[in-house]
């Protein structure tokens, strides 16, 4: 499996899935959630409504609708609460969650933003360790996946991930 970051608007990424850093009643929000829901219209609330609630460290599986990529996996990462109420374990289920959904669904291309480092606060750095651990550990021996995308909004985010040797 490949893994690399690229500075890139994830609601323009053709691949199988895109991530969304998702809120447990699946509710269009503001940031990545909220351009991923203005991007693939009204439709995609709606399918978020069938599948909700989801608890945080979890995640969903929707259509992608409007969205160059054909499906729309939602994951809720925690809200940061200073690193000592089991956030890191929760951010790290998250994103296996999301592996796991895209290998159920034999998805080869998967795009994954920064979760929880918007308005739930995780610190940038802390947040690009454990994504990138989960991330490369979580995959079975006979998965699909062929490439993950760390789609970076920041040349900071850009930089973390690159500090931990993700290539871009």
């Amino acid at each position: 499996m490949e893994i690399v970051a690229r500075r890139a608007d994830i609601t323009t990424l053709q691949v199988d899935a895109i991530v969304n850093a998702a809120n447990e009643s699946l509710a269009p929000g503001g940031g990545v959630c909220g351009a991923i829901h203005r991007v693939a219209g009204p439709e995609l609330a709606a399918a978020c409504a069938e599948v909700a609630p989801c608890p945080t460290g979890e995640a969903r599986l929707t259509p992608g609708f409007r969205l160059p990529a054909r499906y729309v996996i939602h994951a809720v990462g925690p809200v940061w609460s200073g690193g000592n109420a089991g956030e890191a374990e929760l951010l790290a289920s998250a994103y296996r969650w999301s592996i796991r959904l895209a290998e159920e669904a034999r998805f080869a291309s998967v795009a994954f933003p920064a979760i929880s480092t918007g308005i739930y606060g995780y610190p940038l750095v802390e947040a690009t360790r454990v994504a990138v651990a989960a991330v490369g550990g979580a995959p079975s021996e006979d998965s699909p996946i062929a490439r993950v995308i760390f789609a970076c909004f920041s040349d900071d985010a850009l930089v973390a991930f690159g500090r931990l040797g993700v290539a871009s």
